[in-house]
This record gives C-alpha cells, structure tokens and sequence, in this order.
C-alpha cells in the first residue's frame, strides 16, 4: 500500500499526540521502564511539548496508508544535517517495509532542504529498530547518555545517513 505523508498543523496536534502514546505504550516497554515511557510521552510526545516543538522549526508529519494514520516523523533541521527526532510505526504496520518508506522520506526532505545528511538517536538496546537503520545506510557515529529529568537517561547510540 501507498504512503502518504502530511504536514501536521496546529489542528493535528491532538490526533498526533494520541498516536504518539499509543505506540509508545506499546513499544517501549521492555526497553524502558513503564514510568519512564509516561514521562518521556508527557515530555515529548504530548499536544503541549510537541507545539513547543514546532515553534522551535521542528516539523512532523502524519504518515498514512490508505485512511488510517500508522505512524509519524518528527523532523528539525539544523545548520548541516537533518535530526530525525521522530520515526514510529504502529505495530501491526512494522515489518512490511513501511518503516524503509519513512526513511526515503525524510531523506528526500534532507536533499530538498539542501542538508548533507540525516541523524537520529536511537536506545542503544532497541535492536530491530537498529538493524532497520543500519539495513538503510544509517552508520553509528558515536553513543551518548543524556538527562531528561526525574532521574531518567536516554542511553543512545548516535546515527548518520549521507544524503
């Protein structure tokens, strides 16, 4: 099936955010704690952090097939690069080479916005999501931990794409 992808407006924001903690709810927990996944979709994945967000110049958009919404892109650009902040899939849609669309997508975008490539920030024991990358020439650039708050860390690896 298609992919379409739409820009979300301030009238969208609501049906992102409840997309957004209905795959998180689904995905992370086994890679994170149930009370980290709280905070960090309150922190950034809810309808106020992710206006903040688009006031900042991020960008996201609604990725559907067909009449259903299965997934979203969170994007911002920066002076070289493209930070794909955002890429999910519900879970019924991962594994039918969607989560590869996405990817062609974003660095589509990078090449329009005259960026020499895309990185992103991965949980360093979110496997599969790992393997998708690297199957897309993502290469692992370096890890980091950063503090989000509430005694929480993100343990990530750092990924690059050339466009």
């Amino acid at each position: 099936m298609e992919l379409t992808f739409q820009q979300v407006t301030d009238t969208e924001i609501e049906t992102l955010a409840a997309l957004a903690d209905e795959i998180w709810h689904e995905f992370f927990p086994g890679i994170i704690s149930a009370g980290q996944v709280d905070y960090m979709v309150e922190k950034f994945q809810s309808a106020h952090a992710m206006r903040q967000q688009i006031a900042e110049g991020y960008r996201y958009y609604l990725v559907s097939a067909g009449a259903e919404h299965i997934g979203y892109i969170g994007v911002h650009p920066e002076e070289e690069l493209l930070f794909l902040s955002k890429l999910y899939l519900k879970k019924q849609h991962r594994g039918h080479g969607y989560g590869r669309k996405m990817i062609e997508f974003v660095a589509g975008l990078a090449r329009e916005l005259g960026k020499s490539g895309v990185y992103l920030t991965v949980n360093r024991y979110n496997e599969n999501t790992i393997a998708v990358y690297h199957a897309t020439g993502f290469e692992t650039v370096r890890t980091q931990v950063a503090d989000i708050g509430n005694g929480y860390v993100m343990d990530d690896y750092v990924m690059q794409l050339a466009v």
